[in-house]
């Protein structure tokens, strides 16, 4: 049966293999679903580093200041 999702293969140490077997365990999740809600949140978590340093770059910039209440009107 195929299936409309891209597969990835991922090779682990065999004691982050059994730390993750672990974890699902207790969770009552497969390890696969368990790999991939921690692979999504550290995507989240990265996407947030970076917005935040280009939030930080703009933030240092010098220019015209816009009050918060101004910029919501």
């Amino acid at each position: 049966m195929a299936t409309k999702n891209p597969r990835i293969n991922i090779t682990f140490e065999q004691a982050t293999a059994r730390l993750l077997s672990h974890l699902a365990d207790q969770e009552h999740k497969s390890v696969s679903g368990l790999a991939k809600e921690l692979v999504l949140e550290a995507l989240d978590r990265r996407e947030d580093m970076v917005l935040s340093a280009f939030a930080e770059v703009r933030e240092n910039e010098k220019g015209p200041r816009i009050k918060h209440d101004d910029a919501w009107k």
